[in-house]
Protein backbone atom coordinates (compact mmCIF):
# COMPACT_ATOMS: atom_id res chain seq x y z
CA UNK A 1 0.00 0.00 0.00
CA UNK A 2 1.65 3.38 -0.94
CA UNK A 3 0.91 6.97 0.82
CA UNK A 4 1.23 9.88 -0.55
CA UNK A 5 2.27 12.63 1.64
CA UNK A 6 2.13 16.47 0.44
CA UNK A 7 3.63 19.36 2.25
CA UNK A 8 4.01 22.91 1.35
CA UNK A 9 1.26 25.66 -0.18
CA UNK A 10 -1.09 27.68 1.91
CA UNK A 11 -1.22 31.85 1.17
CA UNK A 12 0.59 33.48 -1.70
CA UNK A 13 0.02 36.62 -2.74
CA UNK A 14 -0.34 37.01 -6.18
CA UNK A 15 2.84 37.42 -8.43
CA UNK A 16 4.69 35.29 -5.48
CA UNK A 17 6.11 32.08 -5.50
CA UNK A 18 5.39 28.73 -3.76
CA UNK A 19 6.47 25.23 -3.88
CA UNK A 20 4.34 22.08 -3.39
CA UNK A 21 6.07 18.53 -2.66
CA UNK A 22 5.06 14.93 -2.35
CA UNK A 23 6.72 11.71 -1.50
CA UNK A 24 5.73 8.41 -1.57
CA UNK A 25 5.89 6.63 1.72
CA UNK A 26 5.78 2.15 1.24
CA UNK A 27 6.28 2.15 -2.36
CA UNK A 28 8.96 -0.91 -3.48
CA UNK A 29 9.21 0.17 -6.35
CA UNK A 30 9.90 4.16 -8.65
CA UNK A 31 6.07 5.32 -10.06
CA UNK A 32 5.70 5.35 -13.82
CA UNK A 33 4.48 8.32 -13.33
CA UNK A 34 3.69 11.10 -10.61
CA UNK A 35 2.46 14.49 -10.86
CA UNK A 36 -0.59 16.89 -9.27
CA UNK A 37 -3.72 17.60 -10.14
CA UNK A 38 -5.85 21.04 -9.09
CA UNK A 39 -9.39 21.65 -7.50
CA UNK A 40 -11.09 24.76 -7.88
CA UNK A 41 -14.44 25.07 -6.77
CA UNK A 42 -17.12 24.46 -8.83
CA UNK A 43 -14.79 22.79 -11.23
CA UNK A 44 -13.47 18.76 -12.14
CA UNK A 45 -10.38 17.99 -10.95
CA UNK A 46 -7.70 19.00 -13.63
CA UNK A 47 -4.32 18.20 -14.35
CA UNK A 48 -1.89 20.67 -13.83
CA UNK A 49 1.49 18.54 -13.90
CA UNK A 50 3.07 15.39 -14.42
CA UNK A 51 6.48 13.17 -14.90
CA UNK A 52 7.28 10.07 -15.91
CA UNK A 53 10.30 7.61 -14.51
CA UNK A 54 12.24 9.07 -17.37
CA UNK A 55 11.44 12.49 -16.49
CA UNK A 56 9.59 13.60 -19.52
CA UNK A 57 7.30 16.84 -18.01
CA UNK A 58 3.56 17.47 -19.54
CA UNK A 59 1.69 20.49 -18.11
CA UNK A 60 -1.70 22.10 -18.70
CA UNK A 61 -1.61 25.09 -20.91
CA UNK A 62 -1.99 27.54 -17.62
CA UNK A 63 1.12 26.21 -15.86
CA UNK A 64 3.55 26.47 -18.53
CA UNK A 65 6.75 28.65 -18.11
CA UNK A 66 5.04 29.17 -14.73
CA UNK A 67 5.33 25.82 -13.11
CA UNK A 68 8.04 23.30 -12.83
CA UNK A 69 7.88 19.77 -11.81
CA UNK A 70 11.01 17.67 -10.77
CA UNK A 71 11.37 14.62 -9.19
CA UNK A 72 14.50 13.45 -7.11
CA UNK A 73 15.63 10.99 -4.48
CA UNK A 74 14.81 7.31 -6.12
CA UNK A 75 12.00 8.98 -8.32
CA UNK A 76 9.76 8.95 -5.42
CA UNK A 77 9.49 12.45 -4.26
CA UNK A 78 8.33 15.02 -6.75
CA UNK A 79 7.83 19.01 -6.52
CA UNK A 80 6.29 21.76 -8.20
CA UNK A 81 7.27 24.84 -8.01
CA UNK A 82 4.98 27.77 -8.95
CA UNK A 83 5.85 30.78 -9.88
CA UNK A 84 4.10 34.10 -11.20
CA UNK A 85 1.05 32.67 -9.10
CA UNK A 86 -2.27 34.56 -10.57
CA UNK A 87 -5.49 34.33 -8.30
CA UNK A 88 -7.12 31.72 -10.38
CA UNK A 89 -4.11 29.13 -9.42
CA UNK A 90 -6.23 28.72 -6.06
CA UNK A 91 -7.40 25.69 -5.16
CA UNK A 92 -6.19 21.82 -3.60
CA UNK A 93 -3.32 20.36 -5.26
CA UNK A 94 -3.35 16.33 -5.38
CA UNK A 95 -0.45 14.45 -5.58
CA UNK A 96 -0.72 11.43 -7.68
CA UNK A 97 1.64 8.16 -8.61
CA UNK A 98 1.12 5.33 -10.81
CA UNK A 99 2.03 1.86 -9.38
CA UNK A 100 -0.19 -1.26 -9.10
CA UNK A 101 -2.97 1.05 -9.79
CA UNK A 102 -3.10 4.94 -8.91
CA UNK A 103 -2.86 6.59 -5.59
CA UNK A 104 -3.81 9.86 -4.38
CA UNK A 105 -2.56 12.50 -1.68
CA UNK A 106 -4.67 13.95 1.30
CA UNK A 107 -4.53 17.41 -0.78
CA UNK A 108 -3.26 20.86 0.55
CA UNK A 109 -4.40 24.29 -0.39
CA UNK A 110 -2.62 26.83 -2.02
CA UNK A 111 -4.53 30.48 -2.23
CA UNK A 112 -3.22 33.25 -4.11
CA UNK A 113 -4.48 36.45 -2.72
CA UNK A 114 -4.78 39.36 -5.50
Amino acid sequence: QVQLVESGGGLVQAGGSTTVSCGAVGAASSSDLMGWYRRVPGKRRELVASITKSGETNYAVSAEGRFFISRRGLGNVISLEMNSLKPEDTGVYYCYGQWDRDYWGQGTQVTVSP
